[in-house]
């Protein structure tokens, strides 16, 4: 599995592959960046708050959430790529 590399670019089908199951870490995408949520406590069960699941673009999803785009600035998060259209 690829780590580090902010500079990968990721389709839709293939960030669908990062949840966490069969060897692979959590991914999840936000505003066309790509992030491994991987080692956050709040990701540790492969469900955030009981509504997010990884391998998912969560751009329109955040306008619901009880916190702002700030919690992809936690030191558990790590920018590996950007999603393309």
């Amino acid at each position: 599995m690829m780590t580090g590399n902010s500079d990968r670019e990721f389709t839709e089908q293939q960030l669908r592959r990062y949840t966490g199951e069969q060897g692979y870490r959590m991914y999840v995408a936000y505003a066309g960046v790509v992030y491994d949520v991987t080692d956050c406590p709040k990701w540790r069960r492969g469900i955030h708050e009981n509504q997010h699941w990884p391998g998912q673009d969560l751009t329109d999803e955040l306008a619901n959430a009880p916190h702002t785009a700030s919690v992809f600035a936690h030191p558990c998060v790590k920018r590996v790529g950007r999603l393309i259209r």
